[in-house]
C-alpha cells in the first residue's frame, strides 16, 4: 500500500505569504513605541480606524498662540539609504531618517509639526525587525516634538525582494498665517547662515552606492583611513539631523519682527537646487565653499569616485544641512542665539541682485 499525504484543498493568506498572526505580533512589540509619542492632545484610541489629533487641546493657550492658524503637510522618503540599512541588518537609525525628511521641509515654512504617520512595505514581516524599524521613526518624533498617531505596515512577497523594504512617512504641521515663511520678504545684503549636516543625511545615495561598492570594492563592514578608521556603514547610515527645536525656539523669540526672510532644508540637488527655491526671481545667493569645515565623507566620495567638484555641490549637502537667510541687522543675534540652542553656525553667503540662483564662490 502506497500512503500519500493528504493536501489540503483550502489556499490560505499564510501560503500566500501573508501572515496575520505576525502582523498581530508586531502591533503588540511597537505599541510603546509608539504611545511613547504621544502629546496630551492625541486622542488615543488603541485599534482604532485613525489617528486623532486636537488642535485646541489647551483653548486658552490655543487662542493666545493662533488666530488663523494654517496646516502643513509634507511627505517624503529615505530612497536607496533603506538598502544599505538592510544589507548589514541595521534598521533603527533610517526612520529617525523618515521622519527628519518631512518635518525638516515644514520648517521652511515657519511650521511646527505635531503629527506624523508612516508607511513600511515588506517583503517578509518580521515583528522585531518592524519593532527596530518603528523604535526610529519613534526616536524621530521624539526629537521633532510631533506624535506618532498612525501608520500601515504592508507584506507584499510578490513586491519586494528577500529582505527588501521601503518606507514613507506623513507629517503634519501648524503655523499663524501671517508668520508663514514664503522667502518673499528676502533682499539684497541679506546674511546666509548654514547649519551643519550631520554628513550624507538622505540623499545623494545611489552615487555613493555605485562610488563604495561598485567602483571601489567596499565593504560596509570596512574601516576607512579616510573616515579616521570609521566603519564605513556607521558613516553611511548616519541619521539626518532634525533642526525642529532650534528652529521653532528661533521663530518664538521674534514674534514681532520677522527677521528671517528664507529657510532652506539641504537635500538632493545640494545647495545649489534648494537654496534658489528661497530666493525671489531678482535675487542671487553668493555663497563661499571656504566658510565651514566638510566632514570627511564628502572629500573621501569625490576623491575615491572620482567626482567633479561641481557634481559633489549638485547632489550633496557637503556639510550644511539646513539654510537661514536672515535680515543683516540681526544675524549676529541670530547666530548667538543658535549657537546657544547647540548649533553649529556659519555665515556662508549673502544675497545680491540676480535671477534666482546660487553662484559658488
Amino acid at each position: 500500500m502506497i500512503w500519500c499525504k493528504q493536501m489540503s484543498k483550502y489556499v490560505s493568506y499564510e501560503q500566500s505569504g501573508v501572515s496575520i498572526n505576525a502582523n498581530d505580533e508586531m502591533v503588540e512589540k511597537i505599541w510603546s513605541s509608539v504611545a511613547g509619542t504621544y502629546s496630551p492632545r492625541v486622542i488615543d484610541l488603541k485599534g482604532g480606524f485613525a489617528g486623532m489629533f486636537r488642535l485646541d487641546y489647551d483653548e486658552k493657550l490655543f487662542k493666545k498662540n493662533y488666530k488663523s492658524p494654517v496646516l502643513v503637510a509634507c511627505t517624503d522618503g529615505v530612497g536607496s539609504k533603506v538598502q544599505l540599512a538592510a544589507a548589514i541588518k541595521k534598521y533603527d537609525t533610517v526612520g529617525i531618517d523618515l521622519v527628519a525628511m518631512s518635518v525638516n521641509d515644514m520648517l521652511v515654512q515657519g511650521a511646527e509639526p505635531l503629527f506624523f504617520l508612516d508607511y513600511l512595505g515588506v517583503n517578509k514581516l518580521e515583528p522585531a525587525v518592524i519593532a527596530d524599524m518603528v523604535k526610529g521613526v519613534a526616536a524621530g518624533c521624539h526629537l521633532a516634538d510631533c506624535s506618532l498617531i498612525g501608520g500601515e505596515t504592508a507584506e507584499m512577497p510578490d513586491t519586494y525582494k528577500k529582505d527588501d523594504f521601503d518606507m514613507a512617512g506623513f507629517a503634519v504641521g501648524v503655523v499663524e498665517r501671517e508668520k508663514i515663511i514664503t522667502g518673499k520678504n528676502v533682499r539684497c545684503g541679506d546674511v546666509i547662515l548654514g547649519l551643519a549636516s550631520s554628513g550624507l543625511h538622505s540623499n545623494g545615495y545611489s552615487l555613493v552606492r555605485n562610488i563604495c561598492f561598485k567602483k571601489a570594492g567596499l565593504k560596509m563592514t570596512d574601516r576607512i583611513d579616510e573616515l579616521g578608521g570609521e566603519v564605513l556603514g556607521t558613516i553611511l547610515l548616519e541619521p539626518t539631523r532634525i533642526y525642529v527645536r532650534p528652529i521653532v525656539k528661533l521663530l518664538s523669540q521674534y514674534k514681532v519682527k520677522q527677521v528671517v526672510h528664507g529657510m532652506a532644508h539641504i537635500t538632493g540637488s545640494g545647495l545649489v537646487g534648494n537654496v534658489p527655491r528661497a530666493l525671489p526671481e531678482d535675487c542671487d545667493a553668493v555663497i563661499k565653499k571656504s566658510s565651514w569645515p566638510k566632514p570627511k565623507i564628502f572629500p573621501f566620495l569625490q576623491k575615491t569616485g572620482p567626482v567633479e567638484e561641481d557634481e559633489m555641490y549638485n547632489v550633496f549637502n557637503m556639510g550644511i544641512g539646513f539654510v537661514l537667510i536672515v535680515a543683516e541687522d540681526f544675524a549676529d543675534s541670530i547666530e548667538k542665539k543658535l549657537k546657544q540652542f547647540g548649533e553649529k553656525v556659519y555665515r556662508i553667503g549673502t544675497v545680491i541682485s540676480g535671477t534666482n540662483k546660487v553662484v559658488l564662490k
